[in-house]
């Protein structure tokens, strides 16, 4: 290329070069752009700033929930200690507890099962106090999900940002899910600090969702059983956190046990009657004479077993067998005829209550017969103290005796009776079993019973007459 040709070039782009510059308004107005996007860009980065240091911030405060000291649940159960001078009784699962919370077990997440009563949030406490609470957190469980959402964000000092200040001006979409996206969202945290914490532990957190029987047993309470389970699985598969599941009803075991790996189940029952002796003893200290209470301290568990909570109610008296084991006595049977009370003339607008109430009472009518029966075998042979147990059917059986399955939920929840995980159903306690020993051997009970089956079956059979009586008019018009 020649000078001449590149001269020509641009002497033809010079003119070009001209019409495209730009006047004083356009360098104003183009400095003022520039300005603005550097200030944007500038207030990005500072709020991509905010946003890391916000994350830092949160799962900062879900490691002062795990760490050793101060814990909500923990600290109220320490409070405990002037109601209960004697501390708690030391059942023979508690060695395994203690490991669990202590995070030395990997590998499991855990089910604690049995009755209400029988000493599952104690040992959980225990454990708890022996630690300080050291990677170990506590949520109770409620049916509504919006409070459990709450508890659980207080469990792990997960506040959903709602501590930062753009927080104030958010509004939750409905289709954001609700509830349980928020649950979600806090377990996503919670894994992403158990992540950055097993380095340093060593061992697992431990994170125990007491009173699972408090959800609902509808499908939203399934749901969340079935969302938590699976973070259970993934962690105990990882080794970075261990849930420990506590309830009293049957009910959550079924759900868990159709998509359960790892899970143990822990069946809590209660005492032996020996150990419950030694218990009585225990909290009888400084109250009686010991050498003259023994004999009183052992007829005393004949009547109203091992179960903690109850012998806990009757430890602290002079009297076992006095005055506050009658007025318990009272109140359990007065329950149990409120709750499944039978009325033998009903109205059809209480049919169903009737037939969950006779069907409570073909089954309660059983277990008396059985520990009759078992009573008179013994008679005549050497006592053994600790085999007496109350007596127990297998849940199939069950369901023939009452002729409807799902009643058998309902009992479970209403503590009346109790199902362990072999599927034996037994009466939730023996002072439960002997207010139904003194409703069915009470005069006029069996005919009762049989007038409620009979009235059961007329408003039935009423029912499919009018029924029928309807249908007629229409089958004689497609005859025509």
């Amino acid at each position: 290329m020649t000078k001449s040709s590149t001269t020509r070039r641009m002497l033809v782009a010079e003119p070009q070069r001209r019409r495209v510059s730009f006047s004083a308004e356009d360098k104003s107005a183009n400095s003022f752009r520039s300005k603005t996007a550097g200030s944007a860009a500038s207030t990005w980065f500072r709020s991509e700033w905010k946003i890391s240091v916000m994350a830092h911030n949160v799962l900062y405060k879900i490691a002062l929930a795990f760490s050793p000291g101060y814990d909500p649940a923990l600290e109220l159960a320490n409070h405990s200690a002037g109601i209960h001078p004697n501390g708690h009784v030391r059942r023979r699962e508690q060695d395994l507890v203690d490991r669990i919370m202590s995070g030395e077990e990997k590998g499991h997440y855990y089910l604690l099962l049995g009755p209400k009563g029988t000493g599952k949030g104690s040992m959980i406490m225990d454990a708890m106090s022996a630690t300080q609470a050291d990677g170990a957190a506590v949520c109770e469980a409620h049916p509504d999900l919006e409070v459990f959402r709450v508890r659980l964000g207080k469990a792990i000092n997960y506040d959903y940002n709602e501590d930062a200040q753009y927080g104030l001006f958010q509004v939750r979409d409905p289709k954001e899910g609700g509830p349980a996206l928020d649950i979600e969202r806090a377990l996503n945290k919670l894994e992403k600090y158990a992540l950055l914490g097993v380095a340093r532990r060593r061992k697992p957190l431990v994170l125990v969702i007491n009173n699972m029987h408090h959800l609902q047993n509808d499908d939203s309470g399934r749901a969340l059983v079935r969302v938590l389970q699976q973070r259970a699985e993934s962690w105990a598969e990882s080794g970075i956190l261990t849930m420990v599941f506590c309830s009293d009803d049957f009910w959550p075991y079924t759900v868990l046990r159709k998509a359960a790996n790892r899970l143990q189940v822990m069946s809590i029952s209660d005492l032996s009657q020996s150990e419950a002796v030694q218990t009585l003893q225990f909290m009888q200290q400084g109250i009686v004479d010991q050498e003259n209470s023994e004999l009183c301290l052992r007829e005393a568990v004949r009547c109203v077993g091992g179960r903690l909570a109850v012998l806990n109610r009757i430890g602290q008296a002079d009297d076992v067998l006095g005055k506050h084991f009658t007025e318990y006595l009272a109140r359990e049977k007065a329950w149990l005829l409120a709750h499944i009370g039978l009325i033998p003339d009903h109205d059809d607008d209480v049919m169903d209550e009737q037939k969950f109430a006779s069907s409570s009472w073909l089954l309660l009518q059983e277990f008396v017969r059985l520990q009759k029966q078992r009573e008179t075998e013994r008679v005549g042979k050497e006592e053994d103290f600790d085999d007496q147990p109350v007596p127990s059917i297998p849940y199939w059986r069950c369901r023939q005796i009452m002729g409807r399955g799902d009643f058998l939920a309902a009992l479970d929840h209403s503590n009346i009776i109790s199902i362990d995980i072999t599927h034996d159903v037994r009466p939730d306690s023996i002072v439960i079993l002997q207010a139904a020993k003194e409703v069915c051997e009470a005069e006029g009970f069996e005919q009762s019973l049989q007038n409620v089956l009979e009235r059961i079956d007329e408003i039935e059979s009423l029912h499919r007459t009018r029924e029928l009586v309807a249908c007629l008019p229409v089958l004689i018009l497609e005859g025509n």
